[in-house]
């Protein structure tokens, strides 16, 4: 069993949602051969030197799965994308590129946040872009933790404002990009989050069927993850 989830955002006004994910790792994962996170598992992250709850008790819990033999990989998001090889030494989870190519059951699948489909929000690619660089990243994580903190406070509320005031469609992935990366990895399946629009699709790539997953993303009130065997996928709530 292979578990693929996204989108969590914890922080530590989310207890609800935290509680849920180390219920998933102490019980639901435990026994899986791999879980992937897509992006976003934390709603902020200013650096792997941050002790704020509920940083120390994900860590542990991931760590207590990874040494049991679960494979944890992560993908970062446009949340916590300063997340770096401390964390993954700390936890023993593996850290995946932007696009990443899986072997699922036979059939290559590539993996990816979802971020970098959404090519219409000109704006935000255009941020990705400089805050991805290695001088602009330096420049965050070598300022003072209460900085940073007081920061990425900003930075929610004032993503928070932007969202509301674009165009949702902007916000959501372009199809033309899906196929052209896909074209590129040799796939025809995707799996990714992002956009919190959870649903399956499928279309045509040269004349061959292709689908495409959308993760959801989890709330106080309810989580899924994408559960894959051998004999197909399922949705799990948890």
């Amino acid at each position: 069993m292979i578990l693929f989830i996204s989108d969590l955002h914890l922080s530590l006004d989310k207890p609800e949602i935290t509680r849920r994910f180390l219920d998933l790792l102490e019980d639901g994962a435990d026994g899986a051969e791999a879980l992937y996170i897509l992006g976003d598992l934390f709603d902020a992250w200013i650096g792997d030197d941050d002790p704020t709850p509920p940083n120390g008790k994900i860590k542990s819990r991931l760590k207590k799965l990874t040494d049991a033999g679960t494979r944890v990989y992560l993908q970062l998001g446009n949340r916590d994308f300063l997340l770096g090889e401390r964390f993954c030494r700390e936890t023993g989870v593996t850290l995946l590129g932007d696009y990443a190519v899986i072997d699922l059951y036979g059939t290559p699948t590539l993996l990816t946040h979802g971020d970098l489909l959404c090519t219409d929000d000109i704006p935000y690619q255009a941020f990705r872009a400089k805050s991805h660089t290695p001088e602009w990243m330096h420049s965050v994580l070598s300022k003072p933790l209460l900085l940073r903190l007081l920061a990425a406070r900003w930075y929610r509320w004032r993503s928070f404002w932007h969202k509301r005031k674009k165009n949702p469609e902007i916000m959501d992935i372009n199809q033309e990009t899906v196929i052209r990366v896909m074209q590129k990895y040799g796939c025809l399946r995707l799996i990714h989050g992002h956009t919190h629009r959870p649903n399956t699709h499928d279309f045509q790539i040269d004349g061959n069927a292709a689908q495409r997953f959308v993760l959801a993303a989890w709330s106080r009130e309810a989580g899924q993850a994408l559960c894959w065997t051998a004999e197909g996928y399922s949705i799990k709530s948890v």
